[in-house]
């Protein structure tokens, strides 16, 4: 499999196949979001259309980047939404790097969001689908977001089958420094489990696929299958 790490800014072209990587914290709350019941994520281009689809529909619920907001249900904090019961929700996510990353890809044939805590699941579909090339979207820092490079690095060794130790990956996204701001208290809307639960290693066993439906960017939970005799481990 032959893989690309891009930034957003360095998307020129539409890939066919396209892993958009943002780990602290946009997918581990979106992994969450599922593992809390929700029927689907709709991701929004902006807060203004994030309030504008809550109001239209008032079952929905709305999350966003930094602090509590007027309109919106939810901030963007894996901590904070564990103890919050989605059952059959529809979400409408929208933050600064990882929803933005999804919208810019949302052509390609086969887009995956994914962070460390669907790692192997989101590899195992890689595999799955025999993915020929394969372009990972780095969303933090224009594309420099460790975390997110070290995630997306290891998904596709383990995407190509290769038998990969994922310690040292975690490690890098440990010190990188959007875990350090979380820790630190920068970033606002935090839980103090929020870099430790995005550094979880396969705690969920879906993928998350998104694809466009009604003009809107829809991310869903994607039921993988188990591993075979033969499959990489």
């Amino acid at each position: 499999m032959q893989a690309r790490f891009l930034g957003i800014a360095e998307l020129a072209v539409t890939p066919s196949v396209a892993v958009v990587v943002d780990v602290m914290r946009a997918f581990t709350v979106a992994a969450w979001a599922f593992a809390q019941g929700a029927e689907k994520i709709v991701l929004a281009e902006s807060p203004g259309e994030a309030l504008a689809l809550r109001t239209r529909h008032p079952e929905w619920v709305a999350l966003k980047d930094g602090p509590p907001a007027p309109g919106f249900d939810l901030v963007n904090s894996p901590g904070l939404l564990r103890s919050t019961d989605l059952g059959g929700r529809t979400v409408v996510q929208k933050t600064t790097a990882g929803t933005v990353g999804a919208l810019a890809v949302r052509e390609a044939s086969l887009v995956l969001c994914a962070g460390f805590v669907v790692a192997e699941a989101t590899a195992r579909l890689l595999r799955t689908r025999a993915c020929d090339s394969v372009t990972f979207v780095v969303t933090g820092e224009d594309g420099r977001a460790d975390e997110d490079l070290a995630c997306a690095q290891y998904i596709a060794r383990r995407a190509a089958g290769a038998g990969t130790d994922a310690a040292g990956f975690v490690r890098r996204a440990a010190r990188s420094r959007a875990a350090a701001e979380l820790a630190s208290g920068v970033r606002q809307g935090v839980h103090p489990d929020d870099v430790a639960l995005c550094l979880e290693l396969d705690r969920f066993p879906f993928a998350m696929v998104a694809a466009l439906e009604d003009s809107l960017m829809v991310l869903r939970p994607c039921a993988v299958p188990p591993p075979t005799g033969g499959d990489p481990s």
